[in-house]
């Protein structure tokens, strides 16, 4: 199986953990898996993807303390793999893991999800569990210095015939499941607040073992790496491997972290292709925060939304929308399910960022496919101001003015003097489709 070919576009759905943190159930992910086939299945949104901790017992329950309680207790079978908790998951019981959760999503029409840590779980090896295709125990395949620090569940595993055959155990467990999305955590960069600062792609090896996994599992299922930021010069090394690597740490409703992600997009611009793709992370849009104790509508004003709206789907970021579906308001959801801004996600609009200082931004995207330009202008100040760009910087070739197209509201009006201006207010943008 060819992993490019799993998704062909910049993979689209719903994340439970900007609302949910470690606690959603069943019944919540139902709910918001029929919101979306009901409002966002026609728009593209496809994906319904279970957060950390869908295996913990308890989870969420000493929030004040802890994010994930230390040492708690998981749902395991007797080949060391992590089961959903039956008292969140209760058609999970009996072995039936997440078989019927999936099967209800796919009649749907959207297809599912989960995260996994990366490794074996530590209770596994202290008990010296069996690994399913292995004379080895757990004890002996997982490696009890690579850990992750602000997770307790796992240690990384070595790279040997028994860790790949845990690997493999997993996605074939998965694949009977019927999972189409893998997010993987502590693993695209390591260092996040960990010892292994010299080494910031130390679990290299375990991004292969488990596209080999994959590969071999039977299904097709896409193949996301977290937390960020990933590194640039590993670029050949995520696009190899995966479907998704995250290009930032945890991404929240605050402008300085929005702001900072023209810098990143700039990085990484070069890298998106058919199945390859650079993560912006989740949209923390609509109602979030209820996991950690801080339930709200989002904290971006509109014109931040559009922005970044703007700025993921030009870039060619995927799109996992953090907020509570059942939720949803009007205008977020006019947000969602603008046609002509989703039309830009494709890998064959190829963006290019032309301008970046403290207070603008200026991008360009020219669609190979449909023959189609674009260009947006975004004002990073925090005061209305006129962003404008000459047509001569699209390194086109125009003879006088252009007609242009606002893909957020439809309207057309034309170039001035060869040159595109908008007035934007704090933090806004624009975004035209370029007649040529």
């Amino acid at each position: 199986m060819n992993k490019n070919s799993f998704a062909k576009v910049p993979p689209m759905g719903w994340n439970s953990y900007d609302y949910y943190d470690t606690t959603v159930n069943e019944e919540q992910v139902k709910a918001n898996a029929d919101y979306m086939a009901a409002h966002l299945r026609d728009f593209g949104w496809e994906y319904i993807v279970v957060d950390i901790q869908w295996y913990a017992h308890k989870a969420g329950s000493m929030r004040e303390q802890f994010q994930y309680i230390p040492f708690s207790e998981l749902e395991i079978d007797e080949y060391s793999r992590l089961l959903p908790d039956p008292e969140r998951f209760p058609s999970s019981a009996d072995g039936k893991g997440f078989g019927p959760l999936a099967e209800y999503v796919h009649s749907l029409g959207l297809k599912f999800g989960i995260h996994i840590m990366r490794g074996i779980p530590r209770m596994a090896a202290q008990n010296h569990m069996k690994i399913k295709g292995s004379d080895v125990t757990a004890d002996m395949a997982a490696n009890p210095s690579s850990i992750c620090p602000w997770n307790p569940d796992m240690y990384g595993l070595h790279n040997s015939p028994a860790g790949q055959a845990y690997y493999d155990s997993l996605l074939e467990l998965y694949a009977s499941w019927g999972v189409d999305f893998i997010k993987c955590d502590d693993i695209c960069n390591t260092c996040n607040q960990s010892p292994h600062r010299e080494n910031q792609y130390n679990a290299a090896h375990e991004v292969e073992m488990l596209a080999n996994a994959i590969k071999h599992c039977g299904r097709p299922i896409v193949f996301s790496l977290s937390p960020g930021p990933a590194l640039i010069d590993r670029a050949w090394h995520y696009e190899k491997y995966a479907n998704m690597w995250r290009i930032t740490d945890d991404f929240w409703d605050e402008w300085k972290y929005l702001k900072d992600m023209f810098r990143r997009c700039e990085l990484w611009q070069t890298q998106v292709s058919e199945g390859c793709y650079p993560d912006c992370d989740m949209l923390p849009l609509g109602w979030i925060g209820k996991g950690f104790g801080k339930e709200r509508m989002t904290n971006f004003t509109r014109e931040e939304q559009r922005t970044m709206m703007t700025l993921w789907c030009l870039f060619g970021s995927p799109l996992m929308l953090g907020a509570e579906l059942t939720k949803m308001d009007d205008w977020t959801l006019s947000l969602l399910t603008n046609r002509r801004v989703l039309a830009l996600l494709p890998p064959s609009c190829r963006p290019r960022q032309i301008c970046l200082n403290e207070e603008k931004a200026v991008w360009i995207a020219c669609d190979e496919k449909e023959v189609t330009l674009y260009i947006a202008l975004f004002n990073l100040g925090d005061r209305e101001a006129s962003v404008c760009a000459s047509l001569d910087e699209i390194g086109k070739e125009f003879h006088g003015d252009v007609d242009l197209t606002d893909l957020w509201d439809g309207t057309t009006h034309r170039s001035v003097n060869q040159e595109i201006n908008a007035v934007l207010p704090e933090h806004g943008c624009a975004v035209y489709q370029v007649s040529m």
